[in-house]
């Protein structure tokens, strides 16, 4: 009995597929090797287009950056899951007067483009005598509110494909349905959706560059600024790789620190035995 859900390719299937895997192989490098030739050829490899990066002043301008794109990303990312939380716990409520609010919160916020959102933040609200408003606000404002929403259904969705028997489980020993949701729908939620919800992290990381939009000055805002110093060349395509290299580099590290933190939850007793503890306990007390 094998154990693959489909049949296995037989010769000629392999030699198609070794086939399509060169083809791939071949194409690939052809439009990097054009890429690279394109770049040679105008010049963007010269000493002069990277001469701005040597710089000890250009360099802790990058770092300043760097930490201004991670503290906008890390207060988004904290506000987006407290918010998401929230109007999810609000979405599965009985009474329609918090979930109805809260469903039409998410589907608004959900449709409006985080670009708009930060637009209004930043240039609509202080014709209106919001006087506050920051480009770092109008930032993690915008991200906390689109992402929040988009959370708020991964954290839904999550609680609901659990099976009911979970739900009735809990009420069966005499939890409220406060308890049900917090001690044994929404860890076993969270769990099983934490690879959407770091993907969503990573998004919001990648969507601090929609930043310099309302001059917040992050990566993307520096990376302009550096591309059209005339004195040295015009260097946007420089800028361009240095900058999106750091992007790359910030969103390994989150991809990383998110499969620890998934094997970790899978692997250890203490996190796959927390909710069986809680119920225990629960159910002790009310014994008692």
């Amino acid at each position: 009995m094998t154990s693959v859900l489909f049949d296995a390719p037989g010769p000629r299937a392999k030699k198609l597929n070794v086939v399509l895997n060169i083809v791939t192989v071949i194409v690939v490098l052809t439009i990097a090797g054009f890429i690279a030739y394109r770049f040679y050829e105008t010049g963007q490899f010269t000493e002069a287009k990277w001469k701005i990066f040597s710089f000890p002043l250009v360099q802790e301008r990058i770092l300043e950056a760097t930490l201004a794109t991670l503290k906008a990303f890390a207060l988004g990312a904290v506000l987006s899951l407290i918010l998401g939380l929230i109007l999810a716990i609000g979405r599965m409520s009985d009474h329609a007067w918090v979930r109805i609010p809260c469903t039409w919160f998410v589907e608004l916020f959900r449709a409006v483009p985080l670009l708009i959102l930060m637009m209004i933040m930043y240039y609509g609200l202080p014709p209106l005598g919001v006087d506050f408003m920051t480009p770092f606000l109008a930032v993690v404002i915008g991200l906390a509110l689109y992402n929040g929403s988009v959370l708020a259904e991964v954290f839904r969705s999550g609680v609901e494909s659990l099976p009911t028997g979970q739900r009735e489980a809990g009420y069966a020993i005499g939890l409220r349905k406060s308890q049900v949701l917090s001690i044994i729908l929404m860890p076993q939620a969270i769990r099983a959706m934490l690879p959407v919800i770091i993907s969503q992290l990573v998004v919001i990381l990648k969507d601090t560059a929609l930043g310099f939009i309302v001059t917040y000055q992050e990566l993307l805002f520096l990376a302009k600024y550096l591309g059209t110093q005339g004195q040295y060349g015009s260097p946007i395509i420089p800028s361009a790789i240095v900058v999106g290299a750091i992007y790359v580099g910030l969103c390994l590290i989150l991809s990383g620190i998110a499969k620890f933190v998934e094997a970790w939850s899978r692997r250890s007793p203490k996190a796959s035995k927390g909710v069986e503890e809680k119920l225990q306990l629960e159910a002790e007390n009310l014994s008692a």
